[in-house]
This record gives structure tokens, C-alpha cells and sequence, in this order.
């Protein structure tokens, strides 16, 4: 019971020191995807500072539509004034090509785009959803993060990804229990060229997961092949004999040539696990 008592004072001091960090510019811009983090950071935001937030959405190809109608959705309801930004995130030096370090191409864009629109709003302060868990992945994004100058609130609050759902929950956040998510891009092998078509197969593939009932899940794409990532509960339901052919079949239909499920199961980075690489993101094996 005690334990249970000392969790929950240090998570609401941890909300306390929150919403410090966020109070203390006057004014703020929010990187918005609409995920977990995002959307529990905004909503903080709006509390203390009320008309004086706003929400940035930068919308691309990387960017399921479902995921900007749930931004524009909530900005909607919770009254924050939400700008949506349109980024050729392909045309971005580099980026097509997929390196290890294309997170901090592309990040390094969408920041720098963002801070000029915040700039026009006279907001200094620019924060985004990174949270203490995230500390523990390859993220090279990050590095963009830093150079820009970006603030991540949640993390300085050392706030996990779990806590985040905790604290959503008690503010009936409609994405406390939402799946975690990643820009598709992320679905690609490093070195595996990104193409506006594989993109829409890879897209579409998702959402026929989503809409068939599964719940964490990701279709990574290796050339011709969708490698269907599960949570290991759900196995069973893919390899029922109607959702397996169903599946193979909507699969196919997108332009897949092969489909195959990962027995590991779903993880987080797991397009990480074949190469070593060095701290500037280049491969060592």
C-alpha cells in the first residue's frame, strides 16, 4: 500500500515539474503527431497556458492520414489553435535513400520549418513528445532535436511512456491506450530506397491490420516482402485459416509479392537489430 501511495506522489510531482517547464515561457509550440506523447504534452500545454499553445502538425508522406484526422480532430475539441505544415519529406537531401541517420534528415527539416512558423507566432519556445523511455533506442532524431534547440518536456520531467498512459488515463485522454506509433519511413531497411508507392502499400497494409482488429502491429517491407510484426497473443489469430488467406490476400492486392510473419513478434527498432552503428549513425557491420 505504501509503495502504491510513494508511485503515486512521485508521479504527480513528476506532473507537477511538468507543468513548471511548461508554464515558465509563457507560451508554446507543440510539435503534434497526435500519438501518446503528443497529445498528453499538448494537453498540458493547454492547461497552464491556455490561448497562448499552439499545435504544429507537419503532414507527409511518412504520415498516415488517419493519424492527422485524430490531430486535427482533438486540436478541434480541446480548442487549440492547430497549423498543419506540408513537408516533401522525400525531397529532403539524402532521405530517399535511407541511411541509418535518416531520422535526423528528416527531423532536421521538419524542426527547422516549424521553429520559422513558431517564430511568425512569436513562440520562442518549442517543444516535442520525446519521453525518458526513448532514451534507450537508436534515435538519431534526437541529435536533430538538440541542434534546433527543441525542448522535451516529458523527458525533463522523467516521465515513461507508461506513466504517460497512467496520467492520460486520469485526464480521459482518448489516446491512453492508443498503439504506439512510428513515422513509416521506419518500416523500411536501412539502405532500402523510399518510394511514395511503397509508402501507400505499406500504409494501407496497416490499416487493413487496423481494421481486421489487431492492435500493436507493424508491416515492415523488404523489397518485395511485408514482414508482419504481432504482439505474441495475437499469433493465433493471424494463422486462423480465414485471417491468414484474408491477410496473404489484401496483402498481395497492395503489391506485395511475399508475406510473412516475424515469430519474434512486435519490438520496438527492430530495423536496428541486423547492423551496428556507430554514434553518427553509420554502419559498422
Amino acid at each position: 500500500m505504501n509503495e502504491i501511495k510513494d508511485n503515486t506522489q512521485n508521479l504527480q510531482q513528476k506532473l507537477a515539474l511538468l507543468k513548471d517547464l511548461l508554464k515558465e515561457p509563457g507560451s508554446a509550440a507543440i510539435a503534434f503527431s497526435g500519438g501518446v506523447d503528443s497529445t498528453f504534452l499538448l494537453k498540458a500545454a493547454k492547461d497552464v497556458l491556455g490561448e497562448h499553445v499552439i499545435a504544429i502538425t507537419a503532414v507527409s508522406s511518412f504520415f498516415p492520414e488517419r493519424e492527422s484526422r485524430e490531430a486535427i480532430d482533438f486540436c478541434r475539441e480541446q480548442g487549440v489553435r492547430h497549423i498543419i505544415v506540408s513537408i516533401d519529406t522525400l525531397s529532403v537531401a539524402g532521405v530517399r535513400e535511407n541511411p541509418p541517420n535518416r531520422c535526423y534528415l528528416c527531423k532536421k527539416e521538419l524542426f527547422r520549418q516549424i521553429i520559422q512558423i513558431a517564430a511568425k507566432q512569436n513562440i520562442s519556445y518549442v517543444a516535442e513528445g520525446s519521453n525518458l523511455d526513448d532514451m534507450g533506442d537508436y534515435r538519431p532524431g534526437l541529435a536533430a532535436v538538440a541542434e534546433w534547440n527543441v525542448k522535451s518536456p516529458l523527458k525533463e520531467a522523467g516521465l515513461t511512456k507508461d506513466e504517460i498512459r497512467i496520467l492520460s488515463k486520469e485526464l480521459a485522454l482518448p489516446t491512453w491506450e492508443k498503439p504506439s506509433f512510428a513515422c513509416l519511413a521506419s518500416r523500411f531497411v536501412y539502405g532500402e530506397t523510399i518510394t511514395t508507392e511503397k509508402l501507400a502499400m505499406v500504409e494501407q497494409a496497416e490499416q487493413f491490420l487496423s481494421e481486421t482488429g489487431f492492435r500493436q502491429f507493424r508491416v515492415r517491407i523488404h523489397g518485395d516482402m511485408a514482414r508482419i510484426e504481432l504482439l505474441p497473443e495475437e499469433f493465433g489469430k493471424l494463422l486462423a485459416e480465414d485471417m491468414r488467406t484474408k491477410i496473404v490476400s489484401r496483402l498481395k492486392s497492395l503489391g506485395f509479392t511475399y508475406v510473412s510473419m516475424d515469430l519474434a513478434g512486435y519490438r520496438t527498432g527492430s530495423m536496428n537489430e541486423f547492423y551496428s552503428l556507430s554514434p553518427n549513425g553509420n554502419f559498422l557491420s
